[in-house]
């Protein structure tokens, strides 16, 4: 069996054992389209998926959780259909060639952990200045009330790649942004990506790349004072690159925090090509 296959096994094994005991709102939320790089004309089944390390549950259509759940393409932006309870939860047709930005935002959800399980939370996350602000406050033996929002986008390319079509700021809360089209990369090549929160760069934010060939080997880094990191891709298959945001929740949320998750996914067709 190839080494890679084994590391992939065990990283299912050791996922299926996290998801049965981690707290929901320190699970990931991802989009997974039914195919990354459809024909024109095409309808794509657009799938939301929860769990941790590119091993998720189905996450049926909620309208009670649906804030925005769309697509943008060089035609404009337009709502994804889907029947509520069903997954796939959305339903795309491809109406041109290009790069098309696919967008989920959740409303709030809230959440009570206990104290351990939310100073976890913060430290694989990288929430290290909420850990010191409920440490000043002598907080963190203390349970945690939160509300938790979601934010995810996916790439998805019909027709040849193009430096010319990349992805779009589609106004999140929090949001990741592709700087370049990483179907359009070429081996050697970093893919540059900006956190924006509010519409603002977001600095000093942790930020993860993981592809699902091999999730265990994640790459990470903080952004910079204008909000980006940059990452090398080595490899072909589907990338979740993923962050969270926490600031304190607006008076009278009954919660403590609120926070903010955002994810990008997209898929090279093939091993990315060589210069």
């Amino acid at each position: 069996m190839p080494s890679w296959l084994l590391r992939r096994l065990g990283a299912l094994v050791a996922a299926a054992l996290a998801l049965s005991c981690a707290p929901l709102a320190a699970h990931d939320l991802w989009i997974e389209p039914a195919t990354f790089s459809p024909e024109p004309g095409q309808v794509v089944g657009v799938r939301l998926r929860v769990g941790q390390d590119l091993l998720g549950d189905p996450v049926p259509r909620d309208p009670a959780l649906v804030n925005q759940f769309v697509v943008e393409d060089g035609g404009g932006r337009r709502p994804l259909a889907g029947r509520n309870g069903a997954d796939p939860a959305g339903f795309l047709r491809v109406a041109q060639p290009g790069l098309l930005v696919i967008g989920y935002l959740s409303n709030p959800s809230a959440i009570e952990l206990a104290a351990e399980k939310f100073n976890q939370y913060l430290k694989e996350e990288g929430l290290d200045a909420v850990a010191a602000v409920r440490a000043r406050r002598k907080e963190t033996g203390a349970r945690a009330r939160e509300l938790f929002s979601r934010c995810a986008k996916s790439l998805v390319v019909s027709g040849p790649p193009s430096q010319a079509h990349g992805d779009r700021l589609l106004g999140f809360t929090l949001e990741l942004v592709a700087e370049r089209n990483p179907y359009a990369l070429r081996a050697g090549e970093d893919l540059p990506v900006r956190l924006m929160y509010e519409k603002r760069p977001l600095a000093g934010a942790l930020v993860v790349a993981m592809n699902r060939l091999d999730p265990s080997e994640k790459q990470a880094a903080r952004t910079d004072n204008d909000g980006r990191v940059r990452f090398r891709l080595r490899q072909g298959g589907m990338w979740l690159v993923k962050a969270v945001h926490m600031v304190p929740a607006p008076a009278g949320a009954n919660a403590e925090w609120a926070s903010y998750w955002a994810s990008l996914t997209f898929e090279p067709r093939t091993t990315i090509a060589p210069n």
